[in-house]
């Protein structure tokens, strides 16, 4: 497996940008205590969203929606089908596809009162790929009034176009349990941030005053509550294998220079994407503190989680005896285990242009 692998430490303050079911900040234990954590769901999201906003629009154009009524009827109609048999066919394929959401739709595919018609489960699709199920589904319905639709044809229509549009979906995969064949494991890899040292959860009590109050009433404040929020530095790691997402069900239908520019957005949006979560309550955007960026032409993904199984404490900082610990278990691990490099470089050594530029160039 031919790898390039980011090992990123970044120092969050107050914040809560990944929250449990109880609004508090997750954690788990590790290394005997309790640490904060980021899950890889919530950091995907978060690399996903900018490297649609700020890098190349035209190959990260996936949406992973529940909403794919709509679209499939507009591209039913694109290709010549009437607007009333669009949404009766664009309802059969959502059907087959992800199943629909009886409390919003109708089975013959119009909306139920005061309902937007949803699916039951959300599915991750490229605007190349819905363009197709609604040319085949007019094609079909053109030459056959009566044809019936089946989870091979629609399959067979996604699967004769190439992901070329859609590398978020190439990189973070998808699941459809209706339509297996669609199921495309991606060639990203990530890990559950975690904390290199031990942390607890904190309460931030607050009080919001009411602008309008009578004068006379009661100096108290309009609303109180609690908000649990955690600061500390993160080890996070992210993989991509190169071999695997170049083949023909990923980016293999992009030239060299085309998935080279793919996987510079993916490293960028990677290093630089933050979790929204309370962002306008408690902003906590930041850069990484180091980055460390391998190349493996060979070789299995590896995490150096294992760098902080001990917890750094706390003296003059968490930053520098985290990296320390890092590039001291890294130099380890090599040496333990064999693990041979084609390319190592950090931040902040080298730039992150530079750091892109030389981590790219391995991208065959």
């Amino acid at each position: 497996m031919k790898l390039i692998e980011l090992h990123i430490l970044q120092s969050f303050p107050v914040s809560c940008l990944n929250r449990d079911d109880v609004g508090a900040p997750k954690t788990a234990v590790f290394g005997g205590c309790t640490r904060a954590r980021i899950s890889s769901q919530c950091l995907k999201r978060a690399i996903r969203k900018l490297a649609q906003e700020q890098y190349p629009a035209a190959r990260f154009g996936g949406s992973r929606s529940r909403l794919i009524l709509e679209p499939l009827r507009v591209a039913m109609e694109k290709h010549g089908m009437a607007a009333a048999k669009a949404s009766v066919y664009a309802a059969q394929v959502a059907e087959l596809l992800a199943g629909l959401d009886a409390k919003t739709v109708e089975s013959d595919g119009t909306p139920k009162e005061g309902k937007i018609p949803r699916v039951g489960t959300l599915i991750f699709l490229s605007p190349s790929e819905v363009d197709a199920l609604g040319a085949t589904v007019a094609e079909l319905v053109t030459k056959d009034p009566k044809a019936k639709l089946d989870v091979k044809k629609l399959t067979k229509a996604c699967k004769a176009v190439p992901l070329s549009d859609a590398a978020d979906i190439a990189m973070f995969g998808r699941m459809v349990a209706k339509g297996p064949d669609l199921t495309l494991e991606g060639a990203g890899m990530f890990s559950h941030a975690l904390s290199t040292h031990k942390t607890e959860n904190d309460i931030d009590f607050f009080a919001a005053v009411d602008d309008e109050k009578l004068k006379g009433e009661d100096a108290g404040a309009g609303h109180t509550g609690p908000i649990e929020f955690s600061s500390a530095c993160y080890y996070r790691y992210a993989g991509l294998n190169l071999g695997l997402l170049r083949d023909d069900e990923h980016l293999g239908a992009l030239a060299r220079p085309e998935r080279q520019a793919v996987v510079d957005a993916f490293l960028r949006a990677t290093i630089l994407a933050v979790p929204g979560a309370r962002k306008n309550s408690m902003n906590a955007n930041t850069a990484p503190s180091y980055v460390l960026g391998v190349v493996k032409a060979q070789g299995q993904p590896l995490q150096l989680i294992n760098a902080f199984e001990t917890p750094v404490r706390c003296k003059n900082g968490l930053v520098e005896p985290s990296v320390k610990e890092m590039r001291e278990h890294h130099s380890a691990m090599k040496k333990t285990w064999g693990i041979e490099t084609a390319e190592e470089v950090a931040i902040p050594d080298v730039p992150l242009d530079e750091f892109c530029r030389r981590l790219v160039a391995h991208v065959d």
